[in-house]
């Protein structure tokens, strides 16, 4: 395996002494704070030329960045990683902003309930109110409703597939597309990139296991085989949206990225899945110390104007 990319090595020390290992044993307000606080010394300043509304939809909240000029714009609900626990719009402001910008696309970044006040599936309920409101109401901020994606990372790439499934489910109009970024997408913690990165930089097995009891609750509860909570364990996606997942080989979760590939491909969905061989968990926070992470996060946007756009390339 190749070595971590000095770069991201760098982001991970200034990571690590605002929330060094051992931090998500900290009381919720303070781990929240913390993380904060981390965002807030790695943003970066928005682009120009970006409409930026914070809004209530149907009761979530919502910040929306939408480019200027031309006609509607793609729209994609975007939901933030931190483990179902942490997060918000100001943790992902800049990257949201960078999307929208790079996409040519009105990017809403959902302000989901957090868990553990607020377990699964709160946050696929929120999501789905979302989408809801994007469809309806959409238009009035220069959305072409007929073409909404959904893209997240960490647990947002949860969220995201968990909203792809409960809309096949209800036989609603599916997303267009579907933007995973080195996505937690089951709740077994013995795979084989979770025992090889038990202790990688950004994200460890213990931090993992922490999020996902926060989400999901104490074993034994039916949360655990809800394939809505951990879509790895779904059996049908037939008549998923095109799909892009980004999987970085230094975090516990590249395999749950690289699984939902090969369960997409099985099923005929177009899927184009990137591996990041030098980075780790939480790359794209470091796009602008890691020449890595740039070209990772390039890509990402690149991938969403495709999927938004043009189509996707089905790349292997």
């Amino acid at each position: 395996m190749a070595a971590i990319d000095p770069g991201m090595l760098a982001f991970y020390k200034e990571l690590s002494a605002k929330t060094p290992p051992g931090s998500d044993q900290w009381p919720l307000d303070q781990q929240r704070s913390a993380w904060n606080d981390l965002c807030k010394m790695f943003r970066a300043p928005r682009p120009p030329n970006l409409d930026v509304f914070d809004l209530v939809a149907d009761g979530v909240g919502v910040r929306l960045f939408v480019p200027q000029g031309g006609g509607a714009k793609p729209g994609i609900l975007y939901f933030h990683g931190g483990g179902w626990v942490l997060g918000g719009p100001e943790t992902h402001d800049d990257m949201c902003a960078e999307m929208a910008a790079g996409a040519d696309c009105a990017v809403a970044l959902v302000d989901y309930r957090l868990a553990p006040e607020h377990p699964h599936p709160s946050q696929l309920e929120d999501a789905l109110k979302s989408w809801h409101w994007m469809r309806r109401q959409g238009h009035k901020y220069n959305i072409d409703i007929e073409n909404v994606l959904a893209a997240g990372d960490s647990a947002g790439g949860q969220i995201s597939v968990a909203l792809a499934l409960c809309l096949k489910r209800k036989n609603l109009p599916q997303l267009k597309g579907l933007a995973l970024l080195y996505p937690v997408l089951g709740n077994d913690v013995d795979t084989a990139s979770y025992i090889r990165n038990a202790h990688a930089p950004c994200l460890t097995r213990d931090e993992m296991m922490f999020y996902l009891t926060s989400f999901l609750g104490q074993k034994p509860n039916p949360n655990w085989q809800d394939e809505l909570a951990a879509p790895n364990l779904a059996k049908d996606v037939s008549g998923f949206p095109p799909t892009f997942i980004t999987v970085a080989a230094h975090d516990p979760l590249h395999d749950d990225g690289v699984n939902f590939a090969e369960k997409l491909r099985g099923a005929g969905i177009a899927c184009e899945l990137r591996e990041e061989p030098e980075l780790a968990h939480s790359y794209m926070r470091a796009r602008n110390v890691s020449v890595p992470a740039k070209q990772g996060f390039d890509a990402i946007i690149e991938a969403l104007h495709s999927l938004s756009h043009t189509g996707l390339h089905d790349g292997h």
